[in-house]
């Protein structure tokens, strides 16, 4: 049972929070406690108020934003997913002016689960990948 609700777990962060952002979700969904080991800006605060303005400011840059996952592997604490993020740079991402172009990234995520929380994450992304994509590097 519990191996299936963290899968029902990881589909509404993936679905509701980043696809769609609905970032009150997030308080429902993230632990009090959370560490984004790898957020992507510096020193995020813990929880899920620190995770809000990371997806606000990715959703920003990429408007039309959507996560398909690719493969989840589940157990009773864990969830490893590999995902595939798509969108169009149509806003400004993190102080990049919009470029107008499409990118595909891969990423590999890990997420620790205590008591039907996300408490921890983990992610190895493509970006040197979605810089090429942008046009930012040859």
């Amino acid at each position: 049972m519990t191996i299936e609700k963290n899968k029902i777990l990881m589909q509404r962060y993936f679905e509701e929070a980043w696809n769609q952002g609905k970032l009150d979700v997030l308080d429902d969904i993230i632990d009090e406690n959370y560490v984004n080991h790898s957020p992507g800006s510096p020193d995020p605060k813990p929880g899920p108020n620190g995770l809000k303005p990371i997806i606000l400011a990715v959703r920003k840059g990429f408007p039309d934003l959507h996560f398909e996952i690719k493969n989840m592997v589940v157990s009773d604490d864990q969830v490893a997913i590999h995902c595939v993020m798509h969108g169009t740079h149509t806003g400004d991402l993190f102080g990049m002016a919009p470029t107008g172009k499409k990118v595909t990234v891969n990423q590999i995520q890990i997420e620790r689960i205590k008591n039907g929380k996300i408490i921890e994450h983990w992610r190895q992304s493509d970006d040197l990948g979605m810089m090429q994509q942008l046009g930012q590097l040859k």
